[in-house]
């Protein structure tokens, strides 16, 4: 039977716009429905504008640190409305540019789900495609403690009106450090509460050691192994070991999960894992061969650039002349807290696992902050497989990190070896020398 679409795409972020771009610059005939602001997750409640609020809050200290250069600047109040005014006004141009992006696509601006394998029901209307991407994205994940109703979550604190003088944060993950940072860099009394010992369950040891030691530093007030038990009207935060916080602001940072609900994924007869994640394989087909998902709702790696790569991949292979290659086993990542962290590859424990591994390590101080006085530490590792001296990861906590591990996970992608770093002559002085001029090897693990 003839369809109304060559391709259907539900969600319209930066996964779902690239495959629609591509499929319809690739001569398909192409739908998307986003029942939201265009750019999904990333461009309105996500990287771009936490990022945004990132730089706002690394001014002040930045005022600081300029007193020990001779300067006489002193740090005034932050104007938190003017500071969301202005990210408005950035995230509504971004809206219109993805929105254009569209234009040789039919557009429904709705929520979509599915009637039956080949037919979406969308803006109430029922269409047909041949194929058809989910890339809707995820949604936060609420809090159960009792009181959660007085708590919010990541989607909330990009429109709060005001920010006030103490927020109690829950979580240690990506979204739990940024915050922390960003409102502690803005003046605000912060408590972090989370389950594991340290911060950032799954990052090397020595980043989550060094980040922990630099939120004390910056004043957080770190409550590692607990939980919340009751939050009351009052935003009175009680602990599972009975400990109490008195607090203004709960925020719930527990990360992301699919947005899946009412998709009528049963009805397409399409499965699904868990929190609602849809299982693919490698050409992002679901059990329906004519249905594949992409980004966040696959739930693996949850990064808004593999997104983009997995939509451009499948376009081109639907449509195109065929799929474009991506290193996707390899993925670097950051962590805008402060300060930031950049990684790639394996962590130590990870490579152990696999055998003897070489680990170089080096704590200093940078040399902006050998003036500022403010207590600031970079820490910098490379892992090395002992048996092929193929550097397998690197890793860094410290200003500038993720423009640094970008240019680094170039090399690891490409297979460099210890030896490659180390004939390679560094930029003197910056940070970034230090991952050629690691010479002396700090310990053996595995």
């Amino acid at each position: 039977m003839p369809y109304d679409f060559d391709l259907f795409v539900i969600g319209g972020g930066s996964g779902g716009v690239r495959c629609a771009r591509m499929a319809a610059g690739h001569g398909a005939k192409v739908a998307v429905a986003e029942e939201g602001p265009w750019g999904g997750t990333c461009v309105n409640v996500g990287c771009v504008p936490k990022k945004l609020m990132v730089m706002a809050s690394e001014y002040g200290n930045a005022v600081a640190d300029s007193q020990g250069f001779g300067w006489n600047a002193q740090t005034g109040q932050h104007d938190w409305t003017t500071l969301i005014a202005n990210k408005d006004a950035e995230i509504s141009r971004l809206n219109g540019i993805y929105k254009r992006l569209m234009a040789n696509c039919t557009t429904f601006e709705a929520r979509a789900r599915f009637i039956d394998p080949h037919t979406i029901e969308v803006a109430g209307k029922r269409v047909t495609a041949a194929r058809i991407v989910i890339a809707v994205g995820g949604r936060p994940i609420d809090p159960d403690f009792t009181g959660a109703e007085h708590a919010i979550v990541s989607d909330d604190i990009f429109h709060m009106n005001a920010l006030p003088p103490r927020i109690t944060i829950f979580g240690g993950g990506f979204i739990g450090v940024e915050f922390a940072g960003i409102f502690a860099g803005l003046g605000r009394q912060v408590d972090l509460v989370y389950r594991a010992d340290l911060p950032l369950r799954g990052f090397d040891e020595d980043l989550r050691t060094g980040l922990a030691e630099a939120m004390a530093t910056q004043g957080i007030r770190l409550h590692p192994g607990r939980t919340i038990r009751t939050v009351s009207a009052a935003k009175q935060v009680t602990l599972d070991n009975g400990q109490t916080i008195e607090t203004d602001l709960v925020f719930s940072a527990l990360g992301r999960a699919p947005d899946t609900g009412d998709l009528g994924l049963d009805a397409a007869g399409v499965k699904t894992g868990a929190m609602g994640s849809i299982p693919v394989d490698e050409t992002s087909a679901t059990n329906q061969p004519h249905i594949y998902a992409i980004g966040d709702v696959t739930h693996r790696i949850n990064l808004t650039p593999v997104a983009i790569a997995e939509g451009h991949t499948l376009a081109d292979r639907l449509f195109g002349p065929g799929p474009r290659h991506w290193h996707l086993d390899v993925v670097a990542a950051a962590v805008f807290s402060s300060p930031p962290i950049g990684t790639v590859g394996l962590t130590e424990a990870e490579a152990a696992a696999n055998g003897p591994t070489d680990i170089y390590l080096e704590k200093f101080t940078p040399m902006r902050h050998t003036l500022s006085k403010r207590p600031r530490k970079t820490t910098m590792k490379l892992i090395v497989d002992q048996a092929t001296q193929k550097v397998v990861g690197a890793h860094m906590l410290g200003e500038d990190a993720p423009e640094i591990i970008q240019g680094i996970s170039i090399a690891i992608n490409a297979g460099a070896t210890k030896a490659d770093f180390d004939r390679t002559v560094g930029i003197h002085p910056t940070a970034a020398e230090e991952f050629v001029t690691m010479r002396t090897r700090a310990r053996v693990s595995g």
